[in-house]
């Protein structure tokens, strides 16, 4: 074996370092097998260009060859004829498929080179974008799908909204309309409606004898017409319109629906007494009144005093959280001790005894309405406030606990055959919102045919799988435990979505009890949580047998699984439901022709837009085409499945416009984006071209009614020669002499300007030529001297500025002070130090002409008669930020006094700091200050948000100082003219009290815009829900939505100030935090001037202007009642309908 080089080496010898191997150099040519493409070979490269420098030397040898070639038009071009991907056949053949060469003899299969020339042309969106003989990716796919084409031409068809979507789903109940704020009646019209008893009621009311015409415009007929729509209608929501006009109630006035439930019951009671059937006449009496007792039993005798009172609700008070309604009920009538100073004078005894005051119900009707005294009257502030607390109440109420004396409900309570009053939960009213005066009401209620609880939000129907899933126990067997007996932990409360109505479910623990038994010891109730619920309706059980009828209204009236059985629909009612049905078919019949119609113009349209698109592309280059822009091509392709894009503007203006006629049958797109000023194709903008078949375009011009305008051909290219810069198209080119250009040439004094970069000199033989064009032409010989004038000016002009530089220099040092702090800090000032006004616009003037006195006008003066109004008063107010900013600049008297000597000033507005304000000699005209300000289209706001520890601003905490507006841009502390740093200077306390940072944001406001509107942009631009907002203005709240802010007296630039009142309050205070009174709330005029107020007042306002008083006949001021409340003696002013403490309706008759 031969012994190699490293044998001989020693082994401490290092080996030298191993040598990199070179990399063997890529070939340029094709991989072995690879197919080799001519057009990629060496001197193969088209380019559309290419002949410039070339071939052309000269624009006069430009031919149409080029032309085209600049194009991509020349038949040479090495731009793909792609085919058409939306063809059945393809317009290009495909390439066949060469046999495999074989290697011939010597050869080795790597050494072959395949070269090809029927490659196919590679297509893509990226790639052929600029192709003009690729016509695909232009929007053909939104007509290749059938069904999403029909769909986008249906909805430009423009056919309106489909009213078969409005349509009432079979056997679900409607939603009704709500017509602004009149949410609180449509709640307690969806609980009144499922009270089938009473719906009988209003449907056996009968007009009259000779008023049916009258009868139709009273609230029962309209109430019947109601209950029909909501019981017949075909629609899935019916507009009580009528209804509420009839009862001439507010539609923009948000009510007190336990108001309007006690007055609107009031009402009917007076109409149902009209009637002659006996059972109507009593009809709410026996189907929601009760009778209650209050009493007095005195300990001494044991002599009982006791006063019958009816009773429509039950009132129980929540000012306890989280607690229930049993224990409510039992704390109402747990009894008074009534001793010490609160004895009772019994008249058997003869003196001041101890005693007990008591409350009894006594009976109870079939309907039982709870009303959950949400809205409270604070003693202190004297207004309404809403009650957060959360209470619990059960799908199952066992009300014979509570019926009778204390005895005899113990004896019911202990005794389980006492079972004729127990009551299923089958409505829930909701009030949301944190306040008492505003919110929105909404119901949950259980559907009595369907069996079924349904959310009813206006219009929004929404049917809940149960108010409270009752889960049944799995039936436990022997050794088994519960999951509390288990130790694992309890379910916790589920809350049903959108009615912040949280639910609570206590099973059963006993093994043989499948089912809920109301206050059973082994079977607990279900309960549901709220903090919104406002009103409980409960149903006594049909089942369970009692004196008293479940369904007064009629004697043998028949009930199906417990359900009373319905009167028929008034004959009268039943035509206008029968009317509205009608209409409403009519419609769905009418926009399903209209639909079937457009769907017939769908058919043809893709039919015939297909056929264009599939046969659009050119076979060769030589086919006869035309030339159209492919943004026109998209806009014709999306014409009738797209929104027709807007008008260009002015960035825009040479892009493609669609524009239709009156009618919209006739169609022209205009082909700007790809042609030159003088209508024809610009060769810059080959890249936007696409060539199409001539006989596809004739047929989008006579099947469609689309012309391309203007109507190019590929020969159709203008080649743009050098124009000079004056020349504009279609015009004469001006003289060199015209005053534009004169100038340039010849200086004012007729002799030769000293620019001489704005002239240039041309020889003799150009001036002949000009001359001719232009024989009025003069100018001057290229040996002219130099104006001398002219000279000497610019020689002077320089030692001018020197002077100018100067003269800054000298005002820049005088009013050192001014210069550095005036634009700084606008207002500031020194207290004790006296001070003057000057406008803004001179300061920045006067400083942007020191950085820059050569170039800009000095300053001409100081005017401050803008000032001061007609009455040589100030129209502005110095300590009132919006006033002020942007408009003044404060600065010393005695750089005001080196104003005077260097500029004209006049007249003098001084100024001096107390510490807190400005004080001026010169008074401030209010009147016209606040015209000035009010006298605006739009303007700004500053709305500042406060914080929760901010205290409620009212008229009494309110200064003008708290108008001063934070910026963002000023520094951290306030700059004064005392010196560039804080420290040792004094500052105006109404400066410091600007420290207190809180966040803002200007928002644009118009002269007609309402506080509503406002609060929605509010809402926009800082999420704040409408209704947790408080808006105050000047220590004022602005509570009325309705108005416009001009009327409130909100003026330009104004600031106010908002108070976010979150929802998830537990309570809301009943004070304000900082103890400061402020002014009660307006309560408004309630159901004052309503049908429901015992009178047939007007329901608008009535009109408080001159005119108005002069119609208005003179009568006798009545003497003015108080109204003492039989219920609690509350004294209550004289034009109340209803108790303020209370809530007891008034008799309006007496």
């Amino acid at each position: 074996m031969p012994r190699t080089l490293s044998a001989f080496l020693d082994e401490s010898t290092p080996m030298p370092p191993k040598r990199p191997r070179r990399h063997s150099p890529s070939t340029s040519g094709p991989a072995a097998g690879e197919r080799l493409k001519r057009a990629k070979l060496a001197g193969s490269d088209y380019s559309a260009w290419g002949w410039v420098g070339s071939e052309v030397t000269d624009v006069s040898d430009i031919s149409l060859s080029h032309r085209l070639a600049a194009c991509g038009f020349a038949p040479n071009s090495n731009l793909p004829l792609c085919e058409n991907k939306y063809a059945g056949k393809s317009t290009v053949k495909p390439p066949q498929e060469r046999p495999k060469e074989k290697p011939g003899h010597g050869e080795l299969e790597d050494d072959i080179i395949v070269v090809s020339d029927d490659e196919a042309p590679s297509c893509s969106s990226k790639s052929c974008r600029s192709n003009p003989y690729c016509l695909n990716y232009l929007g053909q796919d939104k007509w290749e799908v059938e069904d999403k084409a029909r769909d986008a031409f249906l909805k430009q068809a423009h056919l309106g909204e489909n009213p078969i979507y409005l349509a009432r789903d079979p056997g679900a109940p409607i939603g009704l309309k709500n017509l602004g704020a009149t949410c609180y009646a449509n709640a307690f019209l969806q609980v009144w409606f499922q009270d089938r008893a009473f719906r009988t009621g209003v449907y056996q009311c009968k007009p009259p004898q000779d008023s049916t015409q009258k009868f139709e415009e009273s609230p029962i007929f309209q109430l019947q017409v109601t209950f029909s729509a909501m019981q017949e209608s075909t629609q899935n929501a019916f507009n009580p319109v009528k209804l509420v006009e009839s009862l001439k109630l507010r539609t923009t006035e948000q009510q007190d629906a336990q108001e309007f439930s006690k007055l609107f019951m009031a009402h009917l009671d007076t109409e149902f007494q009209k009637q002659t059937v006996p059972g109507l006449k009593s009809l709410l009496a026996d189907q929601f009144q009760g009778k209650q007792v209050y009493g007095t039993l005195c300990s001494s005798c044991k002599t009982k005093s006791e006063r019958d009172s009816e009773f429509l609700e039950i009132e129980v008070n929540i000012d306890k959280n989280n607690a229930k309604l049993e224990d409510r009920l039992n704390a109402l009538l747990q009894p008074e001790d009534l001793s010490g100073d609160n004895k009772y004078f019994c008249s058997v005894c003869d003196g001041l005894k101890d005693a007990k005051r008591y409350t009894e119900f006594r009976e109870l009707p079939p309907v039982l309405h709870v009303s959950l005294l949400r809205f409270v009257f604070d003693l202190q502030t004297m207004e309404r406030k809403k009650s957060k607390n959360t209470i619990s109440f059960p799908l199952t109420l066992d009300m014979n606990p509570y019926l009778g004396s204390k005895e005899s409900r113990k004896i019911k309570e202990e005794d389980n055959a006492y079972k004729h009053n127990v009551y299923h939960l089958r409505g829930v009213l909701l009030h949301k919102g944190s306040s008492a005066y505003h919110g929105h009401y909404e119901a949950q209620v259980f559907d009595v045919q369907n069996k079924s609880w349904y959310q009813f939000n206006d219009e929004d129907v929404t049917k809940m799988d149960s108010l409270v899933s009752v889960l049944k126990p799995p039936i436990a067997r022997e050794g088994s435990q519960s999951n509390a007996q288990r130790g694992r932990p309890k379910k916790k409360p589920t809350r049903i979505d959108d009615s912040d109505v949280e639910i609570i479910e206590r099973l059963s623990t006993n093994k043989t009890h499948r089912t809920l038994t109301p206050k059973s010891e082994t079977a607990e109730q279900s309960y549901v949580s709220s903090r919104d619920a406002y009103m409980l309706v409960y149903a006594r059980d049909p089942g369970v047998s009692e004196s008293r009828a479940t369904t007064p209204v009629k004697e043998g009236d028949e009930h199906v699984n417990g359900v009373a059985a319905l009167a028929d629909i008034p004959l009268r009612a039943r035509e206008v439901v029968n009317d509205m049905n009608a209409e409403y078919d009519k419609a769905c019949d009418d926009y399903a022709q209209k639909e079937q119609e457009a769907k017939r113009r769908f058919e043809e349209k893709r039919r015939m837009v297909m056929d264009i698109y599939r046969s659009w592309t050119l076979s060769s280059r030589d086919d006869e085409s035309a030339v159209v822009s492919r943004q026109a091509l998209e806009l014709w392709l999306g014409r009738h499945v797209t929104k027709p894009p807007k008008a260009g503007t002015d960035k825009d203006k040479h892009s493609s416009i669609l524009v239709l006629s009156e009618d919209g049958s006739l169609c022209t797109i205009s082909n700007a984006d790809i042609t030159c000023e003088h209508g024809q194709l610009d060769p810059t903008k080959s890249s936007h071209m696409k060539r199409v078949q001539k006989a596809a375009m004739q047929r989008i011009s006579d099947e469609d009614q689309c012309h391309f305008s203007p109507a190019l051909t590929s020969t159709d290219i203008y080649w743009r020669l050098n124009k000079p810069k004056m020349h504009e198209p279609s015009q004469q080119d001006p003289s060199p002499g015209d005053a534009d250009f004169s100038g340039h040439v010849k200086c004012e004094h007729g002799g030769l300007t000293t620019n001489q970069g704005n002239r240039k000199r041309i020889s003799s033989e150009g001036y002949k030529i000009l001359k001719e064009i232009f024989p009025g032409w003069e100018t001057l010989s290229s040996d002219d001297e130099v104006c001398p004038v002219c000279e000497a000016l610019l020689h002077i002009s320089r030692e001018d500025k020197r002077e100018i530089r100067k003269q800054a220099e000298d005002e820049k040092a005088k009013l050192k002070h001014m210069y550095d702090m005036a634009v700084i800090s606008t207002t500031s000032a020194v207290e004790g130090e006296p001070c003057a006004i000057i406008p803004k616009h001179f300061a920045s003037s006067w400083k942007q002409w020191l950085f820059r006195p050569t170039e800009l006008q000095r300053p001409e003066g100081i005017d401050n008669t803008r000032f001061l109004c007609r009455h040589s008063n100030l129209i502005i107010d110095p300590n009132v930020a919006s006033d002020v900013e942007g408009e003044v600049v404060v600065v010393r008297r005695q750089d005001y006094d080196v104003l005077e000597n260097l500029y004209p000033c006049g007249p003098l507005i001084a100024l001096e700091s107390d510490g807190d304000k400005l004080i001026s000699d010169i008074p401030v005209c209010e009147e016209c200050r606040t015209e000035r300000k009010s006298s605006f289209e739009t303007t700004d706001l500053t709305v500042r948000l406060l914080k929760a520890s901010d205290p409620i601003p009212t008229p009494a905490t309110f200064h003008k100082d708290d108008t001063v507006v934070e910026s963002r841009e000023r520094p951290s502390y306030p700059i004064t003219y005392g010196s560039r740093k804080v420290n040792g200077v004094r500052q105006s306390k109404r400066i410091r009290q600007v420290n207190g940072r809180h966040r803002q944001r200007k928002i644009t406001i118009t002269r007609e815009m309402t506080v509503k509107e406002l609060k929605i942009e509010i809402q926009n631009e800082e999420s704040i829900p409408t209704i947790y907002q408080r808006l105050f203005h000047r220590g004022h709240e602005l509570e009325d939505n309705a108005v416009t802010l001009v009327s409130l007296g909100v003026l330009s630039n104004d600031v106010l100030d908002l108070r976010e009142e979150p929802e998830d309050v537990e309570m809301i205070e009943s004070g304000d935090e900082d103890g400061a009174p402020r002014k009660r709330t307006d309560e408004g005029r309630a159901f004052g001037g309503t049908l429901l107020s015992g009178g047939d007042l007007p329901a608008a306002v009535p009109s408080t202007s001159s005119e108005s008083h002069e119609t208005t006949p003179a009568v006798e001021t009545p003497i003015v009642v108080e109204k003492a409340c039989p219920a609690c003696t509350f004294i209550n002013p004289p034009d109340v309908l209803m108790c303020t403490i209370c809530d007891t309706v008034f008799n309006t008759n007496s």
